[in-house]
């Protein structure tokens, strides 16, 4: 226990030090001339950096300053006779480093016009020397307090400390782990903005971390696992430098015994660069293969051992690792699917996909337990997505449970996109309101459709599921997601990539829709949404005229369109209204370009052959076109105006041409009862039809051909 004697002698030093500090101030306040302020300023500089000073007296000092004479020490360049070189500019940063302890001197313009000096010191100044080592650790510090503010971060970026402090960790000069721990926190808060102005610097940190990473044998090879995940990319190129030594380094780490609070880093580095590049970080080859399956393996086990005990406690703490096993479970879907080029054999495929089944078996308990009550929360809609990446692949496993989840999925998904409505519609009425137009139509941001849909197309077509999905109201849910959807998507034309991504989405609704039509029929003339969703199909289809990289949608659209179009012939809508016509004079202009006569290879012959405008599209699209052929000519009899648009297209005479200009062996048989569907249904429901094909050889291609059908149909009339 002190004395009271020491106490006395503390308090003592204390009372003196503070009267001379007071002393100080009364100078600085009353100073005549620049060299009593400076004396001064001396003595209450070194009572600043041994942190005697509190905040109150802080701000008496920067009042009796102000930061005039601080930037007056760091303009003057000659120090006085006798002292070291950087004497006014030391003293100018510590006076600044002493004000920004206090936020609102930290975010003063005084303060964010400095940046660049501070920039400055932290890579002009010479490491060794005590005073510039100081100078330093000042600049680092007034980097820092301008980071802990508000507009702080973007400051720093706009003025060029991002790049120095990047220049700054890379060189390994004086303070650089202070520089790495202001760059985390920068990518931190301004990720996207930093990336943006800086990406060749920070993927020179990234290159030096990595380095350090691979050679690290010791705690500080965990530290940086935590660390590198800031200076990944959202999209890191495959032949970046840094990906060798990153591989090695999680190598070393994941195939060694470790305990949870160092694998589990190291499983998050590996999910990130999952995301940045996919499976091309990992070299192919045997060893490479194992390490991925030990990998997918690891996080596998990761997603049961955490959802399958149910302690929602302990589940809400290890929400971030199992998501980013989410991501290593997503990469192994993709893996195992892969037909060329995979990292896997197919041996380990097999065992990967039985131990994927066994994580998802988790995932679903983990929903059905929960979903319900915690569907706001993200890491809810995390489990769905990762769930629709698998029901995309393989739906043949699990099927009780995911019949079970269902009902849930369901409701899950039309919440969030009934919420989504409600957002949009409430903007579009405050713009409105503002006299504003709302052109932008946001994309869904929580949006689990989407991820489902693939999922959804496998399930309606095998009858349990389907009937599950139809008495969830799926369908409906379905129709009103593809009308917000071709709304997106017709706004936003501009935007390649959300264009894809609304695309993709369009094309496998209408995958569900067609597998309805087929299986379901009923529905369509049922349910009123579908009367909506075709009178979309005919007023949109037109607009893909004419755009060779929507060829897939226009085949989707027009397809399901006539095979709703056999369903709700009686509807008004379809009553040779304008959009009617319009949508079968797309449908037709679809149908009529798909086959081209050419020259054989040998030049001796005119054959049959996929027009090259289709050509690349052919193998997504080639089933549709089929049944979009058998959809039509079934459309012919129930809509007496058509034949005659068939004959103003000019696609009879176009196709009874082609069949008598190229060599009969190209035609295979398939396509000879396409074409026959089609010739048979106009000759049948047309005089007019009929005569064209009177007039075009009808009789003599149908022999040729072997159109018995066609042949008969010509002989009757």
């Amino acid at each position: 226990m002190a004395s009271s004697a020491g106490i006395a002698a503390a308090a003592d030093v204390l009372s003196s030090k503070n009267l001379a500090l007071e002393r100080c101030l009364d100078v600085l306040k009353d100073a005549s001339n620049d060299s009593e302020q400076f004396a001064a300023l001396l003595l209450v500089t070194k009572a600043a950096k041994a942190g005697e000073i509190d905040s109150s007296t802080r701000r008496r000092i920067f009042d009796a300053v102000g930061f005039t004479f601080p930037n007056r020490l760091l303009a003057t360049k000659e120090p006085p006779e006798g002292c070291p070189q950087h004497t006014f500019q030391a003293l100018g940063l510590t006076l600044l480093a002493c004000f920004c302890t206090d936020p609102d001197l930290a975010r003063h313009s005084q303060i964010l016009n400095k940046i660049p000096t501070f920039s400055d010191v932290i890579l002009a100044t010479k490491p060794g020397d005590s005073s510039c080592s100081s100078m330093i650790d000042d600049a680092y510090q007034c980097l820092g307090a301008i980071l802990a503010t508000p507009k702080g971060p973007r400051e720093l970026v706009n003025r060029g400390a991002l790049s120095a402090l990047c220049e700054a960790y890379v060189n390994h000069g004086y303070g650089y782990d202070q520089a790495l721990q202001l760059l985390v926190g920068l990518l931190t808060i301004v990720e996207a903005k930093c990336w943006q102005r800086a990406t060749s610097d920070l993927l020179g940190v990234l290159n030096a971390l990595g380095t350090e990473f691979q050679k690290a044998e010791d705690v500080t090879k965990f530290q940086l696992c935590e660390v590198l995940p800031h200076f990944v990319p959202p999209r890191l190129p495959v032949d970046s430098a840094c990906l060798p030594s990153l591989y090695r380094g999680l190598s070393s780490i994941l195939t060694s015994k470790l305990s949870a609070s160092q694998r589990d880093p190291a499983l998050m580095l590996a999910a990130c660069l999952a995301q940045a590049c996919g499976s091309k970080w990992v070299p192919a080859g045997s060893s490479g293969g194992k390490f991925f399956a030990l990998l997918a393996n690891l996080a596998c086990v990761e997603v049961r051992l955490s959802l399958e005990e149910l302690d929602l406690a302990e589940v809400d703490k290890k929400q971030e690792l199992v998501a980013a096993c989410y991501s290593l479970m997503e990469l192994a879907i993709l893996e195992c699917t892969k037909e060329e080029g995979s990292l896997l054999r197919e041996t380990q495929k097999v065992q990967l996909v039985g131990i994927l089944e066994e994580a998802f078996g988790a995932v679903i308990h983990y929903l059905r337990q929960v979903g319900r009550e915690k569907q706001t929360d993200p890491f809810i809609f995390a489990s769905v997505r990762i769930l629709g990446v698998w029901l995309a692949e393989e739906t043949s496993s699990l099927k009780q449970e995911i019949c079970d989840l269902l009902p849930f999925l369901m409701h899950y998904a039309k919440t969030l996109f009934e919420e989504e409505r409600k957002v949009k519609s409430g903007l579009q009425h405050e713009m409105e309101q503002a006299g504003q137009s709302c052109t932008q139509k946001p994309m869904l941001r929580r949006d689990a459709l989407r991820f489902l849909l693939p999922g959804l197309s496998h399930l309606t077509a095998e009858d349990r599921p389907r009937e599950i999905l139809i008495s969830e109201g799926a369908p409906v849910l379905l129709c009103q997601y593809f009308l917000h959807q071709w709304e997106v998507f017709a706004s936003d034309s501009n935007t390649p990539f959300r264009s894809e991504v609304v695309k993709t989405s369009l094309q496998t609704a209408c995958e569900i829709f067609l597998n309805l039509v087929v299986t379901a029929p009923y529905l369509i003339s049922r349910e009123e949404s579908f009367v909506a969703l075709m009178d979309v199909l005919l007023k949109s289809l037109p607009s893909l005229c004419g755009s060779p990289e929507h060829l897939s949608l226009m085949a989707n659209m027009s397809t399901l369109g006539l095979m709703m179009a056999r369903r709700l012939s009686a509807h008004p809508v379809l009553q040779g209204t304008p959009e009617a016509e319009g949508f079968f004079a797309a449908a037709i202009r679809f149908l009529a370009g798909a086959y081209v006569a050419q020259t054989a290879p040998a030049g001796e012959s005119v054959v049959l052959s996929v027009s090259p405008a289709y050509e690349a599209a052919w193998p997504a699209i080639r089933e549709l076109w089929f049944l979009g052929m058998q959809a039509f000519a079934s459309c012919v009899p129930l809509f007496l105006w058509l034949p005659q648009d068939v004959l103003r297209s000019g696609w009879l005479q176009e196709l009874l041409v082609l069949l008598g200009c190229v060599v009969p062996k190209s035609v295979d048989l398939e396509l000879v009862t396409a074409f026959q569907g089609v010739l048979v249904e106009l000759a049948r429901a047309s005089q007019p039809c009929l005569e064209v094909i009177q007039q075009h050889r009808g009789l003599e291609l149908a022999n040729l051909y072997g159109m018995a059908a066609l042949e008969q149909c010509v002989c009757e009339q």
